[in-house]
């Protein structure tokens, strides 16, 4: 049973923009952090951002400043601003929702831990 459906990939040219959007299937997210990551072929899965449940959020560094998590104010839907792609952002991303204070720091794309989504191609043309 799919828990969290992700939308908003697609292709763009180099500097523009791209929004991400996972929206859970059974569940809210008031009570889970919510995050992130990427895996591009032939690297391994990258963390990229994470929402926790009080609204703090955390980058990695290669996203800093470029990437914006966010949520609707009824936690019904997850976002992932992406502004500025470069080139080495191309990847499939994956939301993932965990319980607080569960959220890996690594990861297998998808994992069997946690909840995940079925993953969103992002391509970014130069």
């Amino acid at each position: 049973q799919v828990q969290l459906v992700e939308s908003g990939g697609g292709s763009v040219e180099s500097g523009g923009s791209l929004r991400l959007y996972c929206i859970p299937s059974r569940f809210t997210f008031d009570d889970t952090d919510v995050g992130w990551y990427r895996q591009a072929p032939g690297n391994e899965c990258e963390f990229v951002a994470r929402i926790d449940s009080d609204g703090t959020t955390l980058y990695s560094d290669s996203v800093k400043g470029r990437f914006t998590a966010s949520h609707d104010n009824a936690k019904k839907t997850v976002y992932l601003q992406m502004n500025s792609l470069k080139p080495e952002d191309p990847a499939v991303y994956y939301c993932a929702a965990y319980l607080p204070l569960f959220f890996p720091t690594s990861a297998v794309c998808p994992s069997d831990t946690g909840y995940w989504g079925q993953g969103s191609q992002v391509t970014v043309s130069s």
